[in-house]
């Protein structure tokens, strides 16, 4: 909580006509603890006064919009209360290193009986920080160096530069960020960006310039980012092996989008949570802002966890995580009677001919990948789905879904301590990625979704790197496998973030 400091309103004279002198036959009551917390949680108080000390090149607009809801305190309690609320919006800020609060009572002329004076003291943080530090991803780590210009114009505004070093992939960036003042969730970024990425299992190599301008803000108990993103991408051949169906792929391509984003989180934790839900919802629509990428996305994720045992000896945890992606191309011949987004016109209903404008020489869709020991365990790394001479192509939609149960490790080694990062895990995925037939229609591409399922199942052992990341050693049985699938059967070992 910080430190908070706080002085009686009356103190009790040890002696004197109130109070009288201690004698050998002075009678001493015993004073209940719960009726002094009465006295100070029915005791009337006003906050006269809120002081900064420490304040520099911080403007004072943005500190009142943060402590304005401590003026309305009505007794100690909730002063002490609203005082803590309001320390934490300031650290939330990201503008000072140290905030401590001090509660005494008001001195001066105009001081009430009941008056209280707030003090706040800060320790801004220097105009100019930096970082070092190592990041764990999916399956790959890096090297992150960065660079940041707190408080840049005194209204917690932020500029950082960030280099990233991995195994897989390097990039590098700058970003401005603005938070509206007196709501930190309603926030202004701008982002530049080159990031240069190798694929292996598709013998791809891809570099992104972009820059982007996204704007967030809550509903409710939802969280909303509207964005605008234009990326310049160039993909090559990773080796001279790569199949023709890479080389086909190989080009530069420019993509103008807007996307909306929708999270519901009520997790307790986002690495390894015991309970609460995730709900993610994603929208994107490339082809109207300009560009030659012209497509339609929708995914979305979900994410329940349930206690089922209650008993601290034996807590025992189910998670149910079901994960939708669906991609429509814009460029190519659409279904009978959709609208055209490269602004070109839609078949034609009478005669069965198209007269849109023909598909690019170069795919200029994404595409998405499945299997590994972060979605469905039991594959290779991105290995499910169409594949050309060993090169994993990918595919315009997917699903997966997972049922896992987490519990301790048998006879509690080392609890109450490091034995608690660990636990044991017992999983079932399945999921599928296949590529569409836009002439068709929603229940044939649900029929070519639910055809050949990949599914597994295993156990294994999880260790809980804090709240940054997590590791797991499964032991996974494949089953449902494909010809062109590549499996991993036996042990598999994965680390990262985000976990099916």
């Amino acid at each position: 909580m910080g430190t908070v400091h706080a002085r009686s309103l009356e103190p009790l004279p040890a002696s004197g006509p109130d109070f009288g002198g201690l004698g050998e036959e002075a009678e001493f009551l015993e004073v209940e603890p719960e009726a002094k917390q009465e006295i100070l949680e029915n005791k009337d108080v006003v906050v006269q006064h809120v002081h900064f000390d420490g304040l520099g090149r911080t403007k004072d607009d943005i500190i009142i919009c943060e402590i304005g809801e401590v003026f309305k305190a009505k007794n100690l309690i909730e002063v002490m209360r609203k005082s803590h609320e309001a320390r934490e919006k300031l650290l939330r800020l990201g503008i000072f290193r140290q905030v401590d609060v001090l509660i005494d009572t008001c001195q001066g002329d105009d001081a009430l009986p009941n008056g209280l004076d707030v003090t706040f003291e800060v320790t801004e943080l220097r105009r100019v920080t930096g970082s070092y530090n190592t990041m764990v991803g999916n399956n790959e780590g890096s090297m992150v160096l960065g660079l940041k210009l707190p408080n840049l114009l005194g209204r917690a505004e932020k500029v950082t530069f960030q280099f990233s070093y991995g195994t897989k992939e390097t990039s590098y960036g700058l970003s401005f960020f603005k938070p509206r003042p007196g709501n930190f969730e309603r926030n202004f970024s701008v982002n530049l960006y080159k990031v240069t990425g190798q694929f292996p299992w598709s013998s791809l190599r891809e570099t992104d310039r972009g820059v982007s301008a996204e704007y967030s803000f809550p509903v409710w108990r939802t969280s909303h980012t509207v964005k605008w993103e234009g990326v310049w991408r160039e993909l090559g051949c990773l080796s001279r092996t790569a199949s023709f169906a890479v080389r086909k792929e190989s080009g530069h391509s420019l993509k103008s989008s807007l996307s909306h984003a929708m999270v519901i989180d009520s997790r307790n934790s986002s690495i390894l949570p015991k309970r609460g839900a995730l709900l993610k919802v994603n929208q994107e629509l490339a082809g109207y802002t300009g560009g030659d990428v012209s497509f339609l996305k929708e995914d979305f994720e979900l994410q329940v966890n349930k206690q089922l045992l209650l008993d601290s000896r034996v807590p025992i945890l189910v998670l149910l995580a079901v994960s939708s992606v669906c991609l429509t191309d814009a460029t190519g011949p659409w279904p009978r009677g959709w609208p055209s987004l490269a602004g070109a016109p839609a078949l034609s209903g009478a005669e069965g001919s198209s007269t849109s404008r023909p598909p690019p020489t170069r795919p200029s869709r994404p595409r998405f990948c499945l299997g590994g020991p972060t979605s469905v365990r039991g594959f290779g790394m991105h290995s499910i789905g169409p594949q050309s001479e060993g090169d994993y192509l990918g595919g315009e939609a997917y699903w997966a879904g997972g049922l896992h149960l987490y519990t301790p490790l048998p006879f509690r080694p080392g609890q109450g301590s490091f034995g608690e990062l660990f636990r044991t895990h017992f999983f079932l995925n399945a999921g599928n990625l296949c590529n569409l037939n836009y002439g068709e229609g929603p229940r044939a591409h649900i029929r070519k979704l639910a055809e050949c399922i990949r599914w597994s199942y295993g156990a294994g052992i999880v260790l809980r790197l804090g709240n940054i990341a997590r590791l797991e050693l499964n032991y996974c049985i494949p089953m449902g496998v494909q010809r062109g699938d590549r499996i991993c059967d036996g042990v598999q070992f994965g680390a990262g973030i985000r976990f099916l």
